[in-house]
């Protein structure tokens, strides 16, 4: 099996796939925007080859190198699992008579009024949504479903690029900014739906999911990515075989696989849960984000990595995943913008919960602070583990609560 693999080298977990397909007996061919000499030694030892491209997101640019590769040795599949990459590369999966994830599929992902399109005519419970390319369709879209609605930008990821209107003030200085006015610009509108915000992950073979996860967040994206004060967490339940409730979500995250056309993907869904029901918000056919496989690694006692590549090269699953931890992630923000000078409450916590913590990042005084819009990994964070999903909630909002990152501007 010969697998061409898309930007081995960022973010860092990129490599992890690579050591994966390694690992389960593939030949491994990579395209990346770096030079040859900038990959390490181990990136060096699992690559057999090595193309350099100016942007792998330049479909003329990644064919050609595509097509070098196939001039020299027969080339299986052509993967990729960054959100920016999965279109141009299912572009050049199909220029290139390479199996896998449809230009249709990849398509649907990325662009959300395209797939909610879809998956409302399929009878997926959606937020009312439309692309607008001027001033006046996000207005006629605000007047016919009322306050709050949210602009996005139309391939955005998760709550990249949102922000939410609830007012015509709002919406007008929304529309200065987004864009419109522009010839070609185009943003996707979409009703804000209340409710507690999750996502339901899966990797995938010929359609069917193998396997499964479900995350919570706490509070939820767009307020988590707007607040300083918040120490946003995500924590990924142990329960969801277990909890009836959660039936609900995995039979609707199983009909969106179907009804967009996934095959062997890794996918990420996010859905709300609130007074109008169960709504879908959007996937992807990719991992998720900010590491979340990590958790669901020690939380599972297997690796998602090595897994993916067994259904990439050898087309069935390999490990079973124990449930046997409820693990997350709890993002704790500098007090300012500026300089991390030092942290209160650390020595405590490793006493209390030494045991639960998975591993940690705390950068050191002099560190320079990223905008709280940057992410759950942005400034410093702690992962933890509990066998019990309630407990380690009460854990996460203690660590909110005690653990201080002080900063200067």
């Amino acid at each position: 099996m010969h697998v061409i693999f898309v930007e081995p080298r960022f973010p860092a977990n990129q490599r992890f796939f690579v050591r994966a397909l390694a690992e389960v007996g593939a030949t491994v061919t990579a395209i990346g925007e770096g030079s040859k000499s900038s990959l390490d030694g181990e990136l060096r030892h699992l690559l057999t080859h090595y193309e350099q491209v100016h942007n792998v997101c330049d479909e003329e640019a990644l064919l050609k190198a595509v097509s070098f590769v196939q001039s020299r040795a027969h080339v299986d599949r052509l993967e990729a699992t960054v959100e920016a990459h999965i279109l141009p590369v299912a572009k050049v999966r199909e220029k290139a008579e390479i199996p896998g994830m449809s230009y249709r599929a990849a398509f649907l992902c990325r662009d959300k009024p395209a797939m909610k399109e879809v998956l409302r005519e399929g009878g997926v419970p959606c937020a009312q949504s439309t692309g607008a390319t001027t001033a006046d369709e996000i207005r006629d879209f605000a007047e016919k479903v009322g306050y709050p609605i949210v602009i996005k930008p139309r391939d955005g990821a998760g709550a990249s690029g949102a922000t939410r209107i609830d007012d015509d003030a709002q919406l007008e200085a929304a529309i200065a900014s987004s864009g419109v006015q522009h010839e070609g610009v185009e943003v996707a509108v979409e009703e804000f739906i209340e409710g507690h915000e999750g996502f339901y992950d899966t990797l995938t073979l010929n359609g069917e999911v193998v396997h499964d996860f479900l995350t919570h967040y706490y509070p939820n994206v767009l307020e988590a990515m707007r607040t300083r004060w918040i120490s946003p967490q995500f924590i990924t339940t142990n329960r969801i075989d277990t909890v009836a409730a959660y039936e609900e979500v995995k039979e609707m995250g199983r009909k969106v696989i179907d009804l967009l056309g996934i095959e062997t993907s890794a996918t990420h869904m996010e859905w709300f849960f609130g007074p109008k029901g169960l709504k879908f918000s959007e996937i992807g056919c990719r991992p998720p984000g900010v590491r979340a496989w990590d958790l669901y690694n020690v939380a599972n006692d297997m690796d998602l990595y090595r897994e993916w590549a067994m259904l990439i090269c050898h087309g069935r699953p390999s490990q079973t995943a124990s449930r046997r931890f409820a693990t997350g992630i709890i993002a704790l923000r500098p007090d300012c913008d500026g300089t991390i000078v030092g942290y209160e409450g650390v020595d405590a916590l490793y006493r209390q919960f030494g045991d639960n913590i998975i591993d940690a990042h705390l950068p050191p005084a002099g560190t320079p602070t990223q905008g709280v819009e940057a992410g759950y990994m942005a400034n410093a964070w702690i992962r933890m583990k509990h066998e019990n999903y309630d407990v380690l909630r009460k854990i996460l909002d203690h660590v909110g609560e005690s653990l201080q990152v002080r900063a200067r501007p």
